[in-house]
């Protein structure tokens, strides 16, 4: 997601601006710089604390809420380390509890760093790659009175489509709809798989099945788009040997917050409590792990289709590769 977030940020910036980027991987910030220098000027910098030293707006999505914490409120490479500027626009686009965001949010704003906002995106990795990304924005509506709002509606529209921005007025609540959109994606997609699964089992084609959902009751954007079933859409990470798209492993995270989400507020979440289980020992089946969230279908015994060679090969090291 990243990756392809900032692609888009350095083709829509202005080319005579510098981009500062940071990544746990060096190679991937070589691999972008190398990609991407053309279009204008590219830094690598070691540490969070130094991009944003460098910068008026800065952009993070990391996996969990313990790395955002790493990348603000560290006192030697965080954001906080920096100088203050209370005209720095700090983005952040990970999926992490509310209660850790604002926490990062007050500690930024006490140091003077700059508006911190909650700004989750959804789309996937396709969406990330066109730049038409919904965006959940835990920040008043842009005031033409307050430079910095117009600052972050511009930013943000190069990694999103602003109709499909929602600006949720206060800190966190960008979180508390991610959240809430997340439970119902994890544990549609697991029914999802499950529904085709016994379909294909019980004699029905594959594609011919996914037509009777489409113009159904139980069509959905997970089965149009993130199809667990190779070969009936195309373009989806079943019809390329599950390349990661969102991993199986992150959806224990992100139901987990649902989870969470609802026993804060006296809601007890049983679906994604079912679903929990399931999604645990898909993350420790290596035909599923480090590979995207639909191949569950493979963990409950989803047939494949006639002809279909699972293209995925684990390593030696543990992770995946894929023809």
């Amino acid at each position: 997601m990243g990756y392809a977030m900032a692609s888009n940020i350095r083709k829509k910036m202005p080319t005579d601006s510098i981009l500062y980027i940071n990544d746990i991987d060096p190679s991937a910030c070589e691999r972008f710089t190398s990609e991407y220098s053309s279009l204008g000027r590219i830094e690598i910098v070691s540490t969070a604390r130094e991009a944003a030293q460098n910068s008026k707006v800065v952009i993070s999505i990391v996996p969990a809420a313990v790395d955002v914490k790493n990348v603000y409120l560290n006192e030697k490479d965080g954001v906080i380390a920096g100088t203050p500027d209370t005209a720095r626009i700090l983005c952040e686009c990970s999926t992490i509890d509310v209660k850790s965001t604002r926490e990062v949010g007050e500690a930024l704003m006490r140091k003077g760093m700059g508006t911190y906002v909650d700004t989750p995106v959804s789309g996937g990795v396709p969406a990330a790659q066109r730049g038409d990304l919904s965006m959940l924005i835990g920040h008043s509506p842009p005031d033409p009175a307050n430079p910095n709002t117009l600052l972050l509606e511009r930013v943000l529209g190069m990694l999103g489509s602003p109709q499909k921005f929602f600006y949720l007025n206060s800190l966190g609540l960008g979180l508390t709809a991610k959240i809430s959109n997340n439970y119902l994606s994890g544990t549609i997609l697991l029914a999802t798989a499950e529904a085709l699964a016994i379909g294909i089992k019980q004699g029905l084609d594959p594609k011919m099945l996914y037509d009777v959902i489409k113009a159904s009751t139980g069509q959905s954007w997970m089965c149009d788009h993130v199809m667990p079933v190779p070969n009936v859409v195309p373009h989806v990470p079943s019809s390329s040997g599950y390349k990661p798209g969102f991993k199986t492993q992150m959806m224990i995270k992100d139901l987990g917050l649902g989870v969470e989400a609802g026993k804060q507020v006296g809601i007890r979440p049983l679906m994604a409590e079912a679903a929990m289980e399931t999604w645990e020992r898909a993350s420790k089946d290596e035909r599923c792990f480090d590979r995207d969230g639909s191949s569950v279908y493979l963990h409950i015994g989803g047939p494949l289709p006639d002809g279909y060679e699972d293209r995925g090969k684990k390593k030696e090291d543990g992770t995946w590769e894929f023809a």
